[in-house]
């Protein structure tokens, strides 16, 4: 059984050669890592960057633990040389070659200088020292440790900035062709909210983009604390984006009033150039129902609406300036309210011709019963006759009495029925002459 020294039983030969063969992995696997991190963008940028707020702190933090990891990097690989000297001495190692071995691999065998760290790591390796001894296991975790610190900060660091400021530049950019579009046709700030609005977003790009490239942890979300698994954080980003959307939209809004505005101001004047023909036609109609129907209650007509005369100057006025911002609320309002007016107009000539309706209905109803009568060889009946005659003269009189020409027209119609019964042609004969 093999002697137990400071450092636990002494190893054998083969378990020697395995702890050298997986420590020599490690070595390769920690000089990858460091070669990347040296390499690594998100580091070069950190170094140069005027950084504030966390970033900053955790920076201020991680980057001393570069130097360290160098320091023990090489403090590994001095003992490691040592170890594979002293192991290939020979090809059967002493019992005390065996000792010094498993004291070199196992125990604190690892000389660690700490004379020439900067102020900055003192937190990292505690008080100041000249020298400590640690063991392999005991470097490896600490590099290990120091090494997540470091690469935390640097990839989080750098999907933010990989992620975000160039996003945004294109977004700025895109704003400011929006913002030369929107001049324009006149969506400038103070004259339009849409200009204000673009106006305050190309300043909080401008902002956030400092931000994103000062303390781009800030825009990093750790899922459940675990910085390395995260993810940037856009949302201000996409804010910003949708609402350069809706600003866009609004100019949009203003270019197609600029472009359809000629034909919609000819709509616009046809439409009340229609309205003011009805109202005339409706103004003359109720000239003439007063004085064709008696006793009929006929509405008034009102005027052609003034105030929809001068807003159409206005946009006019605003059409020949070039005032598009202010054209396209004006329009819209304004194409409302002329179809209003124009359903109102057609409104009031169908009530004011009404009774001449009716009077034309009542001509037409007395003339198709004169017919059918005629048709079965009754019209000469004196009672029809009598009948007839009297509904005619009211209805062709002037004024006509509604009242009484219906009255005669249904007494008309209902002689006429009364003559036609079913069974016979009947005839003056049939009812004793009656003549009344």
């Amino acid at each position: 059984m093999a002697a137990a020294g400071p450092s636990g039983p002494v190893m054998s030969r083969e378990e020697v050669d395995r702890a050298l063969a997986r420590l020599s992995s490690e070595y390769e696997a920690i000089e990858s890592s460091l070669l990347a991190l040296q390499d690594h963008a998100g580091r070069r940028l950190l170094e140069g960057a005027e950084l504030t707020g966390e970033t900053k702190e955790r920076w201020a933090t991680a980057e001393p633990a570069i130097p360290l990891l160098w320091a023990h990097f090489d403090a590994y690989g001095t003992a490691l040389d040592t170890a594979r000297e002293l192991r290939g001495r020979r090809r059967w190692p002493s019992p005390g070659d065996l000792a010094e071995l498993t004291d070199l691999l196992r125990g604190s065998g690892v000389t660690v200088s700490g004379g020439a760290l900067p102020d900055l790591a003192r937190p990292l390796t505690g008080p100041a020292r000249l020298s400590e001894q640690i063991s392999l296991e005991q470097l490896v975790e600490r590099m290990n440790g120091w090494y997540q610190q470091v690469i935390e900060v640097v990839s989080a660091s750098d999907a933010v900035w990989s992620a975000l400021p160039a996003r945004i530049d294109l977004l700025s950019a895109e704003a400011q062709r929006v913002r030369s579009l929107a001049r324009s046709v006149g969506v400038t700030p103070g004259e339009h909210p849409a200009g204000d609005d673009l106006e305050r977003l190309l300043t909080d790009l401008a902002a956030l983009r400092a931000e994103v490239v000062a303390d781009p942890l800030a825009f990093w979300l750790p899922p459940r604390g675990r910085p390395a698994n995260g993810r940037p954080d856009t949302s201000r980003y996409e804010r910003a984006e949708r609402e350069l959307e809706d600003i866009r939209r609004e100019v949009e809004a203003v270019l197609h009033v600029r472009d359809d505005a000629e034909d919609r101001l000819l709509r616009l004047r046809d439409v009340l150039s229609r309205a003011d023909r009805t109202l005339a036609e409706a103004r003359a109609a109720r000239g003439e129902v007063l004085a064709k129907i008696a006793a009929s209650e006929v509405p008034a007509v009102n005027g052609p609406a003034a105030a929809l005369r001068e807003q159409l100057a206005a946009a006019a006025e605003h059409h020949r300036a070039a005032r598009w911002h202010l054209l396209s609320p004006l329009l819209d309002d304004l194409e409302q309210r002329a179809d209003e007016e124009l359903d109102r107009a057609r409104a009031s000539l169908t009530a004011v011709t009404a009774p001449l309706a009716v009077r034309a209905e009542l001509r037409g109803r007395l003339d198709a019963y004169k017919a059918k009568a005629a048709r079965h060889r009754v019209a000469e009946d004196p009672l029809l006759v009598e009948r007839y005659d009297q509904a005619r003269r009211l209805l062709w009189s002037a004024p006509c009495d509604l009242r009484a020409a219906e009255h005669a027209v249904r007494r008309y119609q209902q002689a006429v029925t009364e003559v036609l019964v079913p069974g016979g042609q009947g005839g003056p004969a049939d009812r004793g002459g009656e003549t009344r």
